[in-house]
């Protein structure tokens, strides 16, 4: 993939990040608003799962960039996936499952990179060793999941994921009805 396509995918987040942080983690974080967050995503998957597309991750353009870093920057609200909305907007552009998952990978080691960093160089010192921790433990987790999935084909569709989503989105507001929100 162009090395240009990684960078203008970067610029929407970063963007984003810088102006909308704040208000996002004020506002956004409620058990509502994730379940909300889950349940779309879920339903974005699943209609960009029906998109049949060929083009090859190497053909990706500016609008491509640009387009994806936009889904990037939709990872911001809580209860969205960076993945899964690159990968979902990747397959409404008419990539294949296999280069939307290519597309993923190489636009968002780059702006999750720059997350880490972003908060580590907030945190103080003992918040730095359990972000460092975090940060640790989230990677491997995706690594091992990821192979995981690779190996049980689940990377080639997106339904699994979708379908994942709406039912904790389902469990979320259940909880919320027989709790109500706190």
């Amino acid at each position: 993939m162009p090395g240009g396509v990684v960078a203008l995918a970067c610029l929407p987040p970063a963007i984003a990040g810088a102006l909308l942080r704040g208000p996002i983690e004020r506002r956004l974080g409620t058990p509502a608003t994730i379940a909300a967050a889950l349940a779309a995503g879920g339903v974005a998957m699943a209609a960009a799962e029906r998109r049949r597309g060929g083009r090859a991750s190497e053909d990706a353009g500016t609008l491509d960039g640009l387009v994806l870093g936009g889904a990037q920057a939709l990872a911001l609200i809580p209860g969205v996936s960076r993945s899964g909305a690159v990968r979902a907007v990747a397959r409404m552009r008419g990539f294949g499952p296999q280069e939307a998952q290519a597309l993923s990978d190489a636009v968002g080691l780059p702006i999750t990179l720059a997350a880490v960093a972003s908060s580590a160089r907030a945190a103080g010192g003992a918040d730095r060793l359990t972000l460092a921790l975090g940060a640790s433990s989230a990677f491997a987790s995706t690594l091992a999941s990821s192979a995981l999935l690779r190996r049980a084909g689940a990377a080639r569709s997106l339904y699994p994921f979708a379908a994942y989503r709406i039912v904790l989105a389902a469990a979320v507001v259940r909880r919320l009805r027989e709790n109500g929100p706190r």
